[in-house]
């Protein structure tokens, strides 16, 4: 099995190399789009390097709706081509590409009215469903079924009765968002590539016209490198405009922010086996399973302030509670919620203002000699965007090279998953775990869960779980510091684990415990242990503060009360 460690003493490598010698592609953004772009860039044979100012999946791709979906209401809108791609990429990475990542998921679709609304929506299903096996990739998934209303309440005794006349139930997908992005990486660097995380672009080095590369500051450090690169890739997502600014030229599209915030609650409050699917009167609505959780979501409002830290405002709950609440027998009130999130979209600006009806096609372009920008898009078509805006930095390379093998790469952890999946009873007996440890682990790190067992081989201490979050064991807080990039006890909390919204104190009672669990891989003292602790706190106290705000301006300027752990400035 190929692998590699993010570790600090392979990032202080990685930053070096990319300074030492011109490299092919250097991808700015580690979004999903930036590390679908570094591994689809260095498995075409291509030197790639990869730089993040914040943390993998920090922005937009660690704060998504967690679905891998063909995009069903955009059949209403006729983008078939959209759809078509979609359902694609859905296969691939359910079947080839991530089977230890992304799982089918069940969706009800209630029926409001009789007899028009079961044959039209009952059509779009079925439409969604013929298109997925056109593809060849969606053969893994259950058809979809029409419910008679008692079928339907059996199904999902959570709904009031008189909300439905019927309903349908499709499959659709779902991810853990940053743990993907994280895997990409990592199967981007154990193919060569170059990464690093808090290292921020502060400039491009320009040749006249043409861009040559940039500077870029390890905002840890304060160490300054200049990276020299034949193509850059602007892979910024909502910072897209900004990125574009520090070239001076005028961008070709621009980009806009639509916020889409969620809210976590537990298991027990919803009692259904299954997701839902809602209508609202400006999109759709999903109540999405989620482990021992639900999530709900989500919003689509325009955002026009701090882009690193969006905040859900008191009036972005209220909606949500009172559009899922119209369907349910057992109302949800503002003390289910565990855990409340906020993400951008970053949308093509266009001619509409509403950011529902802003495209979620992508684009890409060549604004100057050397630099190509990608943007739009959504998650699930992450490879596809990747593909295009290598394409596109080919151009510039003068030299033949291989064609996108992306589609036929399995990230990190598919290749034996299966295996050890049909192992795992034996696993669980040889490691001293119960099975369910054993399953947790190999649905998150695939075959890379025995790099895990290791530790806890090494130090049978981590083979227990967190104090305060005993879904996870104490050995995946060392593994987040010393095999998966994680510098700070926020990465390890909201991002490597989901801690920060899968527990009512939103992680802070786990925060000690994960700090001095980190401290021997990151060399930390005793002072730095209390300092992210500290910062830890007081970003979870700051988001409570923002959620309880009526509006954007003054959730935002409460979020902001919060510093940085490490400020980029």
């Amino acid at each position: 099995m190929r692998t590699t460690t993010l570790g600090p003493a392979q990032r202080a490598e990685a930053l070096a190399a990319m300074a030492e010698r011109e490299l092919d592609v250097l991808v700015i953004g580690g979004g999903v789009v930036g590390a679908g772009t570094a591994l689809d860039a260095v498995t075409r044979g291509l030197s790639t390097g990869l730089v993040e100012a914040r943390d993998w999946a920090s922005g937009t791709s660690s704060r998504s709706s967690k679905l891998i979906h063909g995009g069903l209401r955009y059949l209403e809108m006729l983008d078939f081509a959209l759809v078509r791609e979609a359902l694609k990429e859905r296969g691939l990475l359910l079947e080839r590409l991530a089977p230890h990542l992304v799982k089918p998921v069940p969706f009800l679709y209630p029926l409001q009215h009789k007899g028009w609304e079961r044959l039209y929506a009952g059509s779009g299903v079925a439409l969604y469903d013929a298109m997925s096996m056109a593809r060849g990739h969606g053969r893994g998934l259950p058809v979809h079924r029409h419910l008679s209303r008692r079928h339907a309440l059996r199904v999902a005794p959570c709904l009031r009765k008189d909300a439905l006349v019927g309903a349908l139930q499709y499959y659709d997908a779902q991810v853990d968002d940053a743990r993907f992005v994280a895997t990409l990486v990592r199967t981007a660097a154990s193919y060569g590539a170059k990464v690093a995380n808090r290292a921020r672009v502060t400039g491009f080095l320009r040749e006249g016209e043409r861009v040559v590369g940039a500077r870029v500051r390890d905002v840890e450090t304060g160490g300054e490198y200049e990276i020299r690169a034949r193509q850059v890739v602007n892979a910024t997502g909502v910072w897209t405009d900004d990125t574009q600014g520090m070239v001076g030229e005028r961008g070709q599209f621009h980009v806009r922010a639509s916020k889409g915030i969620h809210l976590v609650v537990p298991k027990d409050r919803i009692h259904s086996t299954t997701g839902l699917i809602l209508r609202t009167e400006k999109s759709v609505l999903f109540v999405i399973p989620w482990g021992r959780h639900w999530i709900v979501g989500t919003t689509d409002t325009g955002w026009d302030l701090d882009k690193a830290h969006p905040a859900a405002s008191s009036a972005d709950i209220d909606y949500l509670l009172e559009h899922v609440n119209s369907v349910l027998a057992v109302p949800l009130s503002r003390d289910d919620v565990q855990g409340v999130y906020a993400g951008l979209r970053p949308l093509l600006a266009g001619e509409s203002d509403a950011t529902s009806k802003l495209s979620r096609e992508h684009t890409v372009a060549h604004p100057a000699p050397g630099l190509v920008v990608v943007a739009g898009g959504k998650y699930t078509t992450y490879r596809v965007m990747a593909k295009d805006a290598v394409d596109e930095a080919v151009h510039g390379l003068d030299a033949r090279v291989a064609d996108c093998v992306t589609e036929e790469t399995p990230l990190l952890g598919a290749e034996g998953y299966q295996a050890l999946w049909n192992a795992r009873a034996r696993i669980a007996a040889r490691a001293g775990l119960h099975v369910v440890r054993v399953e947790h682990l190999l649905n998150r790190y695939g075959s890379m869960a025995e790099e895990v067992l290791d530790l806890i081989t090494a130090d049978p201490a981590l083979g227990e779980p967190l104090r305060a979050a005993d879904d996870y064991l104490r050995a995946e807080v060392v593994y987040a510091a010393s095999h998966e990039g994680a510098r700070h006890l926020d990465d390890v909390l909201t991002r490597r684990t989901r801690i920060s919204i899968e527990t009512f104190d939103r992680g802070t009672r786990s925060a000690r415990e994960a700090a001095e669990l980190m401290a021997p891989v990151l060399g930390w003292d005793r002072d730095r242990i209390e300092r992210e602790v500290e910062h830890y706190e007081k970003r979870v106290e700051a988001e409570r503060e923002s959620q309880l705000q009526p509006d954007d301006q003054t959730a935002d300027a409460a979020r902001l009360g919060a510093p940085d752990i490490v400020p980029l400035t």
